[in-house]
């Protein structure tokens, strides 16, 4: 038992160095294709790789019905073609690491969407866990200067900052409606769905972006970091994460989260050159602390 204990904290580790890691290849491939393109192809990897593990281990994917039909729907639209959107669109404008804190605050972001939505109750630890991911949030986005940016926002806030805020806003809708609305659906067969319904918009909406296609950018580097993204920042990062759910449940699983950005801010810095600013890893402990106490 504590055999099995060790090996899926092993591998939740793995699954937080996999999803900082995803942070790097989109900075790759960010300035490289067009986003609606790049998310395209890192669903086509993922649903290539999703669909016979469905088969695999649950014998194919369910019928579903129609609130099913329209949740996974939701899904994909929400987690997969407006997320995916956004974190490529700011990759291109900001640091890899700068980024990745951003990610931190999904489950603040969440925990006040639920509150205002659907009236849950967020008692004072929690509360004060929001504010605290706030503050350190604040110095995070405004590289420390929050007076500077009270009296002009735009010299902290500019277009990267704005997408990733709005793929926070994505991925906790992805989160919410994948609590209320997917009863009866495995994760596997719900993530199936949503992708697939994903990759069919992102298809779409690359009819917009063939123009601006320069198949001369599809370096292996490019396509080596798609296949990551698709691999490992997909599929084995969603099938290792949900194993920790199942063994040691979702509470003590969350808590590997923290991880994520701080192997972004690490890998950005071996692999990227990217600076690791004092309002960076002072902020982000802020954001850690009170996403840690918000989940308690």
């Amino acid at each position: 038992m504590q055999k099995v204990a060790l090996t899926t904290y092993l591998k939740l580790v793995a699954v937080a160095l996999f999803w900082g890691g995803t942070f790097i290849a989109g900075r790759l491939v960010a300035p490289q294709i067009p986003h609606m393109m790049a998310a395209a192809m890192r669903f086509t990897v993922a649903c290539a790789l999703l669909l016979p593990l469905a088969w695999k281990l649950e014998g194919g994917l369910p019928k579903l019905n129609r609130q099913q039909l329209h949740a996974t729907f939701a899904l994909g639209a929400t987690g997969i073609f407006l997320y995916n959107v956004c974190f490529f669109s700011a990759l291109e404008r900001m640091p890899a690491g700068r980024t990745a804190l951003f990610v931190a605050l999904n489950p603040i972001v969440t925990a006040l969407i639920l509150a205002a939505l659907f009236g849950e109750r967020l008692g004072m630890r929690r509360w004060i866990g929001i504010v605290i991911a706030f503050i350190g949030a604040s110095i995070v986005i405004t590289r420390g200067d929050v007076s500077g940016a009270l009296h002009d926002l735009s010299q902290s806030i500019g277009k990267g900052e704005l997408f990733m805020l709005c793929a926070v806003c994505a991925w906790a809708a992805y989160t919410i409606i994948g609590k209320q609305a997917l009863k009866g659906l495995s994760p596997i067969a719900a993530t199936t769905y949503a992708s697939l319904w994903g990759l069919v918009l992102l298809v779409c909406g690359t009819t917009t972006e063939l123009a601006q296609f320069d198949a001369s950018h599809l370096t292996w580097q490019v396509l080596a970091a798609l296949v990551y993204l698709g691999a490992f920042g997909t599929v084995i990062g969603f099938v290792w994460y949900y194993e920790g759910v199942k063994t040691i449940g979702p509470a003590r699983t969350a808590v590997f989260n923290n991880l994520v950005p701080v192997f972004g801010i690490t890998l950005g810095a071996l692999l990227l050159n990217e600076p690791i600013l004092i309002s960076m890893v002072f902020g982000g402990i802020l954001v850690i602390a009170g996403v840690s106490l918000t989940n308690r």
